[in-house]
């Protein structure tokens, strides 16, 4: 920018800010990398009432607006920060609209971060507080508008009240007025917007009803049990006794499905999970707390182990047809289905049997390694891969791609990436992989944090149905683009999706390093700062949400053309804002029924004259 030596000065975060802001005319925020949330620097830069100049990146975008906020530059072109010091500075001063743009961002600062704060606090108390059946339930937190704090009208009742403390009486009339109509209106708002006013809620005289029948019940099951404590029953033979006894030991589940290695694993920050498929593959398996296995194989599970049965919990894969297809990734989709039941750790891994084969398992001193730096500080968004894609000087990792799957990887990824986005066909969907002679990884051998890999499994779902919708419609659909021999062929999409981490760790911004199998040494691959072509928005996590929930409503309503051939759905879970509140609905409907039911039942019996006669008369 051509600023003179020594006059630029660093201070660390840790630096009191605010002293800092006093003496401060413009706040240019320098950082490039996308962001998971809006730089705290920028604001208190606006509540200072400080003009920013920041990049146009997506977590500022999302609240900023150029030249009325602050003032943005484009962020692929760091050159263009110039444009924006043109709209602020003048001579010796800053002009007028940089004063403007400051008090604009000052009020935007108040209530820009409200309706995230107020969205996480129901989502909070919706996970905490359970309402009673007579209680009338709240809107979801799918209706709270971005609108839905505002500091403007405290800060008019504030006026107000001023004013009455002055005694001007036609302001005391209007602020009385106000306050007479806010609760009709409120109430009117409320009714409209909550789907459950229809109903007839209960009124005191049916809980009274009901206080009775519970009474009833109370002791006429008080009755039945004191009846049959009066019972003779026969003395069982000792060979139904024995019978009976084995028939307790047989149900416990410790006998067969937990082993010291689950004790062990219990309080541990990470558990890698080693993908087979048959007996076969057992002597390759590891054993240890840090090892758990997971079978392809429907009763495949060793024995007196706690390994995971991916078919029972992925019911798509009780069908060869797919779990040929899918090979290690279905038993990845497994342990995402409902992952809280079967894994609670921060930290989780894959490895597949084949690894031991090809000599590239992890050592002890590797293992030794990895459970060093996931018990440390916390790294952020990485993942550790130790099973490398073999590629020589003349390859890059796209021709690898296509020697691996009949020369047709690009086209097909390209397709499928088209497909899912729904991208122009004159526009290129391909995502660009650096030749820059670092590894990628191969084999689904890798670690990363668990939030991370539910990413990565929701990109992947969504990815995996769009290439199998292309060879769903083709001509001929038993044939497969990506296979030459017939095993290939049953294999069709293994091959290709065993390199797809490597994209969704590239352009989503995820550190990635690799670890020696043998020394435990780590190394950084592909740099982040090295990194200048990332497609960043196509891996966005709020956009492959919305597209998650999307689909998962084209499910629920059964609108989705082809369903009996629509693969996502039987990947995982299906899930939207849309199940949770007809859920509870039905809940709610199922109470009042039950109520009813017992109301006439008691009526019946009230009208028969049924009396229990006293016990020994």
């Amino acid at each position: 920018m051509g600023l003179p030596d020594g006059s630029i000065k660093q201070f660390s975060m840790t630096h009191d800010i605010r002293n800092l802001l006093m003496f401060v005319d413009v706040v240019v925020y320098g950082s490039l990398r996308q962001e998971p949330g809006f730089p705290p620097l920028l604001l208190r830069s606006m509540s200072s009432e400080i003009p920013i100049v920041a990049p146009n990146l997506t977590a500022i975008t999302k609240y900023v607006t150029d030249g009325v906020h602050g003032f943005l530059f484009d962020s692929a072109d760091p050159s263009t920060v110039s444009s924006a010091f043109v709209q602020i500075l003048g001579e010796k001063r800053l002009l007028d609209t940089a004063y403007s743009v400051a008090l604009e961002g000052k009020l935007l600062s108040k209530n820009m971060l409200a309706h995230d704060c107020i969205t996480a606090h129901i989502k909070l108390l919706e996970s905490v507080i359970h309402f009673p059946s007579y209680a009338k339930l709240p809107s979801s937190v799918s209706k709270v508008q971005e609108r839905t704090w505002l500091w403007d009208p405290f800060e008019m009742k504030a006026a107000l009240e001023n004013n009455l403390l002055e005694g001007e009486s036609h302001t005391s009339t209007k602020a009385v007025d106000i306050l007479r109509e806010f609760p009709q209106s409120n109430q009117t708002t409320y009714s409209d917007t909550n789907g459950t006013s229809s109903y007839d809620y209960p009124r005191l005289s049916d809980w009274n009803e009901l206080s009775e029948i519970e009474i009833f019940e109370d002791i006429e099951r008080r009755e039945m049990e004191e009846i049959d404590e009066r019972v003779e029953r026969p003395l069982l033979s000792w060979d139904e006794v024995y019978r009976n006894a084995r028939k307790s030991e047989r149900l416990k589940p410790e006998g067969n499905e937990r082993d010291e290695g689950e004790l062990e694993r219990t309080g541990q920050p990470v558990c890698i999970y080693e993908i087979y498929n048959g007996e076969g593959a057992w002597p390759f398996l590891h054993h240890g707390s840090l090892y758990r296995g997971v079978t392809l194989s429907k009763g495949g599970r060793r024995p007196r182990s706690d390994d995971v049965d991916a078919v029972t919990r992925l019911s798509v894969l009780d069908n060869p047809y797919y779990r040929d297809l899918l090979c290690e990734l279905g038993a990845m989709f497994a342990i995402a289905n409902r992952v809280d039941t079967v894994h609670k750790l921060p930290w989780i891994g894959f490895q597949s049997w084949r690894a031991a084969g090809r000599k590239v398992s992890l050592s002890e001193s590797a293992e030794e390694t990895l459970e060093e730096t996931t018990t440390g500080e916390n790294n952020g968004d990485v993942i550790y891969y130790w099973s490398p894609m073999d590629i020589d000087q003349t390859s890059d990792f796209w021709s690898m791609c296509d020697s691996l799957n009949a020369g047709n990887c690009r086209s097909l990824f390209e397709d499928a990436f088209r497909t899912m986005y729904g991208l122009p066909e004159n526009v290129s969907a391909l995502p660009p992989m650096p030749n820059d002679g670092d590894r990628w990884s191969t084999l689904h051998s890798w670690l990363m944090p668990t939030p991370s890999f539910l990413k990565f499994v929701m990109f992947s779902r969504i990815f995996v149905d769009s290439l199998h919708s292309l060879n769903v419609y083709r001509t001929e659909p038993a044939s497969c683009l990506l296979g030459a021999s017939e095993p290939e062929k049953r294999h069709c999409y293994c091959r290709i999706l065993e390199v797809l981490v490597n994209v969704w760790a590239y352009h989503s911004g995820r550190k990635m390093v690799y670890l020696d199998p043998f020394t435990g040494d780590i190394r950084e691959q592909h740099p982040l700062d090295e990194r200048t072509e990332m497609w960043v928005k196509f891996f966005d996590f709020t956009l492959l949400k919305s597209m998650d929930e999307d689909l998962a409503e084209e499910a629920d309503d059964g609108m989705h053309p082809g369903n009996d051939q629509w693969l996502w759905p039987l990947t995982g879970q299906v899930f939207w804002s849309g199940i949770a509140d007809r859920e509870r609905e039905e809940k709610y409907i199922k109470k009042l029924d039950k109520k009813l039911k017992n109301k006439v039942k008691l009526l019946e019996r009230q009208k028969s004259g049924y009396k229990q006669k006293p016990l020994g008369q």
